[in-house]
């Protein structure tokens, strides 16, 4: 059975479209495009 006191103990709001898109675009994550970017300068 479901205790909805706990469940509501633990929920945590998701983020508004505004802060996740920030949030998304300010992670700095190297991705393939980086790599082959990184590979084409270094002349290899």
């Amino acid at each position: 059975m479901i205790n909805y006191e706990e469940e509501l103990a633990r929920f945590q709001p998701s983020l508004e479209i505004d802060e996740a898109e920030e949030a998304i675009f300010h992670n700095d994550l190297t991705d393939i495009a980086d790599i082959i970017e990184s590979i084409i300068k270094s002349g290899k």
